[in-house]
């Protein structure tokens, strides 16, 4: 018999309610012991993407369809293929096939044994959407072992049944090979997108004057389609290669040029000075999921945004992180892109970098160009195209966490709540040291030696998901507090489960910058669990101290419980015509076990907090009586929302 996802799910759910797990008591001390799905409900969040059961993995074939407007997001399910969801309002979503059957799965002849990801051209083929993906006639790949030549191709598939499916179109690759002469780590991970300034710099032969013409006249209409494929070569370092559609046929994709390494690194080296990698962790031996695009402050350009890439970095040695075979990180540049004079390519070449989620199970991120024209834009009336980006927070350490209860959960990881990106001004700033570090996630912009405008990327959630947030019900507001003794004070009215959102702001004197402040707050708390979430000015950090998160952590080494953290620098700033330390502004989002941090909207942290103990509710505000802190405009959100209404 094939399950529907509804059967299914009342079938887990039984299986845990025939266990009588009882979460008012004691944790067993192995859950890996206990029997399939009696876990299933413990740490599932509502609000989130996932799929019904089993493991999602990376987020790719992303889209809007022009035929309905709906988005559809994809994932990397189970390692069997690409599984999705559509939605016309970023906050509720469908599961695209009610069985939970692929969009594609592996065993064609180009793909005979894996299917990665891969990226939608949403009139492609036919004027149909089209997937371009990786598909896998070896195995295993790894940056740290010889590659096999022929192992990852990039092929075409499309969509089908209104995307319930991609067909697979009956060729060979379209790209069958890694660049010649190359000795590669990996070439995966196809994104595509158009742009006017690599179309301009192109057809101007590095003539920087006829391609700023030739972009300024640029419309989107019969321009081609670029790739840009993810990978490294070894004893060199990681790489992006680039790729062009025929320029021949604007609707033929049976054919790409290959346009060079447009960007490359040094094996394992850092953005920024000292080979510190302080803002921006390091770039590893292989680039994964890179995706380029261009932003403005309002939301997304083709033709005048400035240049982003986010990418993954493997196999960065930062000595911060737990040392498993294989570490990851989220990150995020921005640059400018020319012509080489000496070998006539492409070339980009960052400016400034950082973290696109400090969260160390924070990976893989994939986003789309969401148009005005998608049912998501109309329905919430935003006018303009915008670069949504979701990220996939793996359960188990990239499965390397040993003693996760895989079966005994019956699901493993998320995707994150989707964000949007633009590009974030922060203005009024004292043109200080603070500014003008090298090798930081910001560029100074106009400065009248008093005062400077800076430039970063902006990290925000999704407005409408945002919204839909904190529209499940009425926000209760604490009373403004100024902190100055160490203290653990508990909120007026804590919520009564582990679903809500938090916001808050927090105030601190110039006197902070020297002393060893520590101020934020502790949630999911109770008697024996809690988490706190603080702001320390000695490192520059926002913090989350998992140590006590948890009381099935310490028999369960499959929970992490290690503390995480990510740079934030509150600059000096003119307000009122007065310098001030720029405040922290906080969103904490709970649901259930997934905890999302977001700082003035330019910083992300996103981990798990897997408290065991139902009464684990409580908020408190925290300082640790180092100098003084004002919590001001304090709420708190609770329920969220059902993500999925039509699972139940």
């Amino acid at each position: 018999m094939k399950l529907t996802t509804t059967t299914t799910l009342a079938a887990t759910a039984a299986t845990a309610a025939a266990y009588q797990l009882d979460t008012t008591l004691p944790p067993p001390s192995n859950l890996s012991t206990l029997p399939n799905n009696t876990l299933f409900n413990v740490w599932r969040p509502r609000a989130h993407i996932l799929p019904a059961k089993g493991q999602i993995g990376d987020p790719c074939a992303h889209y809007t369809d022009p035929a309905t407007g709906l988005f559809h997001v994809g994932f990397l399910h189970d390692n069997e293929g690409i599984a999705g969801a559509t939605t016309a309002n970023m906050a509720t979503f469908t599961d695209t096939s009610s069985n939970g059957s692929f969009l594609i799965q592996p065993g064609g002849k180009n793909d005979p044994v894996a299917v990665f990801d891969g990226s939608v051209i949403p009139s492609g083929v036919n004027n149909t959407p089209t997937l371009l993906y990786t598909s896998v006639s070896f195995l295993p790949i790894h940056w740290s072992i010889p590659y096999t030549r022929g192992s990852e191709t990039q092929s075409l598939a499309v969509a089908r049944d209104g995307g319930r499916r991609f067909e697979k179109i009956a060729q060979g690759p379209v790209i069958p090979d890694h660049p010649f002469a190359l000795d590669v780590t990996a070439f995966r991970d196809p994104f595509v997108f158009r742009s006017a300034r690599l179309d301009a710099l192109l057809a101007a032969e590095g003539n920087e004057t006829a391609a700023q013409l030739a972009q300024a006249a640029w419309t989107e209409k019969g321009t081609p389609w670029y790739a840009a494929i993810s990978g490294g070569v070894h004893e060199s370092g990681p790489s992006q290669f680039l790729y062009r559609q025929n320029e021949g046929n604007a609707s033929d994709f049976q054919y790409w040029e290959y346009l060079g390494e447009w960007w490359h690194e040094p094996t394992n080296s850092t953005w920024g000075p000292n080979d510190e990698g302080t803002w921006a962790g390091r770039w590893g031996f292989n680039f994964e999921t890179g995706n380029v695009l261009f932003l403005t402050e309002e939301g997304h350009d083709p033709k005048t945004g400035e240049v982003f890439v986010t990418l993954g970095t493997e196999g960065s040695n930062a000595p911060v992180k737990p040392q498993v075979s294989s570490i990851h990180d989220m990150l995020w540049a921005a640059g400018e892109v020319g012509v080489d004079g000496t070998d006539g390519k492409l070339h980009f070449t960052p400016t400034m970098a950082g973290y696109l989620d400090w969260g160390f199970s924070a990976y893989a991120a994939a986003g789309k160009v969401l148009p005005a024209t998608s049912a998501v834009s109309k329905n919430s009336g935003v006018d303009f195209d915008r670069f949504v980006a979701f990220i996939w927070l793996t359960g188990d350490q990239y499965e390397q966490a040993d003693g996760f209860p895989k079966y005994a959960q019956g699901w493993t990881g998320s995707l994150l709540l989707p964000r949007e990106l633009k590009v974030q001004t922060i203005e009024n700033v004292v043109d200080n040291d603070l500014v003008r570090e090298e090798g930081v996630s910001w560029v100074v912009g106009e400065s009248d030696n008093t005062t400077a405008t800076l430039r970063t990327l902006g990290i925000t959630i999704a407005r409408e998901t945002k919204a839909a947030l904190l529209g499940n019900s009425s926000a209760v507001e604490e009373e403004d507090r100024t902190l100055r003794t160490a203290a653990v004070v508990p909120f007026q009215q804590s919520p009564a489960s582990k679903f809500f959102v938090l916001t808050a702001q927090l105030e601190f004197p110039a006197s902070a910058r020297t002393s060893n402040i520590q101020s934020g707050f502790e949630i999911l708390a109770s008697e024996l669990e809690s988490t706190t979430v603080y702001y320390q000015f000695s490192n520059e950090s926002l913090v989350v101290d998992r140590s006590n998160t948890s009381a099935a952590a310490p028999t369960n080494p499959g929970l992490d419980s290690f503390t995480e953290s990510g740079k934030l620098r509150l600059f000096d700033v003119v307000e009122d015509g007065r310098e001030k330390v720029e405040t922290l502004d906080l969103t904490i989002v709970v649901d259930n076990s997934i905890v999302e941090v977001y700082a003035n909207g330019r910083f992300a942290l996103s981990t798990w907090a897997r408290s065991w103990y139902d009464n684990s509710t409580q908020i408190r505000f925290f300082h640790n009586g180092e100098g003084e802190v004002q919590f001001k405009n304090v709420a708190v959100t609770e329920g969220l929302y059902n993500a999925w209404p039509e699972r139940e």
